[in-house]
């Protein structure tokens, strides 16, 4: 009897420690949950400011995000050439466009880090500088005002090319330009030294993959069916074009007419 009523509270002790276990277990997950969509919401949210937004600081000569610099980041092993992306930090009160930025130059040597074996770099940036400590060189590729969060290096025999998916425009009028408004896809040649631009206007470029062995791309394009500025991929479809990379043309590879019976197979309205 003592030894059925020991192991009667025993399993009430285990099964208490079990269910509390699995709350906590749960409780952890839930919160970790929460803290990556609110991570990827900020990075989203911060975005560079819309060009309405500019205008109106500027009447005030006010500013209200400035640059930031990210570590160097190792591309080229054989030449020392580096990236340095160029993110930037939303001020928590506007200050006058004469003010000094406060980034000062350090009088110190710097080591750039060693990431030779990464391939892909994830941030909130708004340009790129590729730079040669050895000749002192560096480079930013765009001089307009663009928001990315992604840098993409792809490695061929004779070339390096650097893959960024960028945003422009303010298409989705919430007053940032990020990663709600439409995007183009830009590729740099390390060799050539020059930048390319990928997209259709009042198109989303999605998705992108390089076919074998070759430096031509697929492209998917999402398309804004509401028109209101934003590809939304749930409900909203995506067409298909191939990327010559020497020519800089567009293609489709799924042609007109299958496209249509698709389509008509899909709505049954062809029997």
């Amino acid at each position: 009897m003592k030894i059925e009523k020991y192991n009667q509270r025993l399993l009430a002790v285990l099964g208490t420690v079990g269910v509390i276990f699995l709350i906590v277990a749960l409780i952890a997950f839930i919160s970790i949950t929460i803290m990556e969509h609110r991570r990827y919401d900020d990075d989203v949210e911060t975005g560079i400011l819309s060009d309405e937004k500019i205008e109106e600081l500027q009447k005030e000569n006010k500013r209200e995000q400035v640059i930031s610099y990210e570590n160097p980041r190792l591309i080229d092993t054989l030449n020392s050439v580096y990236i340095i992306p160029v993110s930037h930090k939303t001020l928590n009160e506007q200050e006058d466009i004469s003010g000094l930025l406060n980034l000062n130059k350090s009088s110190s040597s710097y080591k750039p880090s060693d990431t030779r074996y990464s391939r892909q770099y994830y941030g909130a940036f708004n340009n790129l500088i590729v730079y040669n400590p050895k000749n002192g060189m560096n480079k930013k590729l765009f001089d307009k005002r663009v928001n990315f969060n992604l840098i993409k290096t792809e490695y061929f025999e004779d070339d390096i090319l650097l893959l960024m998916n960028v945003s422009e425009k303010d298409t989705y009028k919430d007053g940032v330009i990020n990663l709600k408004d439409f995007k183009s896809l830009y590729v740099y040649s390390l060799t050539k030294k020059e930048l390319k631009k990928v997209g259709i206007e009042g198109m989303d470029v999605f998705n992108f993959k390089f076919l074998n062995n070759e430096k031509n791309l697929t492209i998917q394009f999402g398309v804004d069916k509401n028109k209101d500025g934003q590809f939304e991929e749930y409900n909203e479809p995506t067409l298909i074009k191939r990327f010559d990379f020497n020519s800089g043309k567009l293609t489709d590879i799924i042609d007109e007419k299958i496209s249509s019976e698709l389509q008509k197979t899909l709505e049954g309205t062809k029997k």
